[in-house]
């Protein structure tokens, strides 16, 4: 009897170890053979960066991209800025505003503000100056962290408006420069193959990749062939220090009424033809929010944006020559411009090309110039 009582126990003993060794057989032999997978569940997955689409980073960036105007009693000088923060504070050059009394800016749709300095530096060339009625709007993103590298590709804007209105491509051709002009200090500029101007100054240089903002454009040589601009990461801690210390009720802002020159024809004309031109290429690029803003109160009251949007959507290309404008008794601009226009046909993969004269009538609503008509027709 207590020899039959340690059978099971034998017995499992001996399964356990057979278990055991066929277990390593198997695992042996698995492992001196490949392994192929016929139906693999787990496939390589391409990713391609795709760079952003030139025109869209320019036409973006346009919109934050500000002619500053510096008054004294002598002169005038113009500059660049560009927004970049939810406050309404526009980074420009300390050269473009030290000597004013009297600072207003000009934004992309023409729109002009009074500007009050935020922070000014004194050796370092770089300036922040508020414009409260540009708070909440859209702004251009800028590296903080990141150099950019000989050879990076760029972009430099200068101010938006009107003649000053300049787009230049080129790329970083030399880092940390070192020099002097005027009294101020650059330590470790850029040196970019893009011309800087007079007007150019304060302006963002934009990487082509990212969009960011990596740099504010300062000096350039004689000849257009060189500029230099001021890496953001180097100046960054001070223009945000000036932002977050600055309060705009204790800021010194002129009138916008003594900033305003309705007397001079040349400068409404000027100004009414640059608004029509961002309209257009607004509705070329399929920005519609934007086209839709330059419109007066009367007009947007008769067409809701979704009505304007239809109008315009089925555009997919959009030509136009020289602007024509005149001064009317009735101290408005009427504009007429003819514009080749390439349509897609509904529920058709055709598209249809046909000539069409735009008459747009502008004047100042609420001391802004907005487009108060518009109206068009086939030619024959």
């Amino acid at each position: 009897m207590q020899k039959k009582k340690y059978v099971p126990i034998i017995l499992s003993v001996l399964l356990l170890t057979a278990g055991i060794v066929l277990t390593v057989m198997i695992y042996n032999s698995w492992d001196k053979e490949d392994l192929t997978v016929n139906n693999p569940t787990i496939n390589k997955v391409n990713v391609n960066v795709q760079t952003l689409d030139l025109k869209s980073i320019i036409h973006e960036a346009e919109k934050n991209v500000i002619q500053i105007e510096a008054q004294n009693e002598e002169s005038t000088l113009t500059g660049s800025g560009f927004l970049y923060n939810e406050k309404g504070d526009i980074i420009t050059n300390a050269h473009v505003i030290h000597d004013a009394d009297t600072i207003y800016v000009r934004t992309a749709n023409a729109q002009i503000y009074p500007a009050a300095i935020v922070g000014l530096g004194e050796n370092l060339d770089i300036a922040v100056i508020r414009v409260p009625q540009l708070s909440g709007k859209n702004y251009l993103e800028v590296e903080k962290d990141l150099d950019a590298e000989i050879g990076d590709e760029i972009i430099a804007l200068g101010s938006p408006h009107g003649f000053q209105n300049t787009v230049t491509l080129g790329i970083i051709s030399g880092a940390e420069r070192n020099f002097s002009v005027d009294g101020f200090d650059y330590s470790n500029v850029y040196q970019i193959s893009a011309q800087i101007t007079h007007g150019n100054s304060g302006g963002p240089l934009i990487d082509r990749n990212t969009g960011k903002v990596v740099g504010i454009n300062s000096v350039g040589t004689e000849d257009g062939t060189i500029g230099f601009s001021i890496p953001t990461k180097e100046v960054i801690g001070d223009i945000e220090k000036w932002s977050n210390e600055a309060q705009t009720e204790n800021l010194d802002f002129t009138s916008t009424t003594d900033i305003i020159d309705t007397d001079s024809p040349e400068q409404f004309v000027e100004d009414a033809e640059y608004l029509i031109d961002y309209f257009l290429e607004s509705i070329d690029i399929r920005d519609y929010v934007n086209a839709y803003t330059l419109l007066g109160s009367n007009m947007q009251s008769q067409t809701s944006y979704q009505e304007f949007r239809e109008g315009y959507i089925h555009i997919v290309k959009l030509e136009y020559s020289d602007l024509n404008s005149e001064t009317t008794e009735n101290g408005v601009v009427k504009t007429t411009v003819d514009v080749e226009v390439e349509s897609k046909l509904e529920n058709k993969e055709k598209t249809d090309k046909k000539k069409l004269t735009f008459e747009f009538t502008i004047d100042y609503e609420n001391d802004q110039l907005k487009i108060v008509d518009i109206t068009d027709h086939q030619e024959s």
